[in-house]
């Protein structure tokens, strides 16, 4: 057996090129997300630096993007991560009820998303597939209320518990935009769209299956109907629920064509689960990498031990996602 190291994302990987530095010059990274040259330049750099050994390219863009649409500021603080200087404090708040009564031109909000999507397609030439993402309505809620990353999510918690008729509304306004922005990426030339639920694990099981599983599945079953009433065909979809470990079977039948694990799943429990519904992505400890040639070796045996029994397929992978998606590791087989 042997193996590479690839990433579909480009976006992580970019950053430590010398060539990710200077086309990035001094623009901050929401910046280089808006200048479509810029963000097309900066998805393709490392499929053009490790010609034949990227799987996919990932366009590059974020999560919060979203957000920014639907009327909220949104900063990236080096050093700390995604800073919203005006959270949504209560339903009392005036950017809540703006935000549920306002129309979101979602096209003409992130036009700069789709415009870089097509240079995109453009200048890889059909050498890697590109995929496009969005945030799941939960994450998104999260980083909207609590303002950015938070230890003990104290302000999300009190809004579904306190305020959850109004956290239902909100979800719901959330998840229709991201279903505009997914169609609109794969109008533009997205050939894979991911939902990354990032924060998934905050939530109890009761609690995801009330405040975030329903929105996955209007995500996926809105997102079908309204390609077909664009004129375009479907294309897979994938879904990472980081830390919702409970939830695997619900995610298996939520309209997603792929299932993508982390670390904290058993391969082969996960392949018995999926019963051959979906193709199972997954999900080796990311902390493999520092152990080294041997670590990453052994740890993409046991998954091959643990997938290969499925009949749907399966993708071998770093088991961890976050506001950026995984790094794949792809296996090529002599014998087994």
């Amino acid at each position: 057996m042997c193996f590479s190291l690839n990433s579909t994302n480009s976006k992580l990987a970019g950053r430590y090129l010398p060539e990710y530095r200077e086309t990035k010059g001094t623009l901050n990274f929401f910046e280089c997300c808006r200048i479509p040259d810029i963000a097309s330049k900066l998805t393709v750099q490392p499929v053009d630096r490790y010609n034949g050994l990227i799987d996919a390219a990932i366009i590059f863009s974020d999560i919060l993007v979203v957000p920014q649409a639907m009327g909220m500021q949104v900063e990236m603080v080096d050093g700390k991560g995604p800073n919203f200087p005006n959270p949504l404090d209560s339903p009392n708040d005036i950017q809540y009820s703006e935000m549920l009564h306002h129309e979101v031109d979602v096209k003409k909000e992130l036009t700069y998303v789709y415009e870089a999507i097509s240079l995109t397609r453009q200048r890889l030439q059909g050498r890697v597939p590109l995929i496009g993402f969005c945030g799941s309505p939960w994450t998104l809620m999260y980083y909207m209320v609590e303002g950015g990353a938070s230890k003990f999510c104290a302000r999300s918690k009190k809004w579904i518990y306190q305020y959850s008729d109004e956290s239902h509304a909100l979800l719901q306004k959330i998840a229709e935009v991201c279903v505009d922005h997914l169609a609109f990426q794969i109008a533009a030339g997205a050939q894979l769209v991911q939902v990354f639920d990032s924060h998934a694990g905050e939530l109890s099981p009761r609690s995801f299956m009330s405040f975030s599983l329903p929105y996955l599945r209007f995500i996926a079953a809105a997102l079908s109907s309204k390609l077909r009433g664009m004129g375009l065909e479907p294309v897979p979809m994938s879904i990472f629920a980081k830390g919702a470990w409970y939830a695997l079977e619900d995610l298996c039948v939520s309209g997603y064509d792929v299932v993508s694990l982390d670390w904290l799943h058993d391969p082969a429990q996960a392949m018995a689960v999926a019963n051959g519904r979906v193709t199972i992505q997954g999900n080796a400890d990311p902390g493999i990498l520092y152990g080294g040639y041997g670590a990453i070796r052994d740890a993409v045996k046991d998954m091959v031990e643990g997938f290969h029994h499925g009949t749907k397929g399966w993708i071998a992978s770093l088991g961890h996602g976050n506001i950026t998606p995984q790094y794949l590791l792809l296996c090529f087989f002599t014998a087994h």
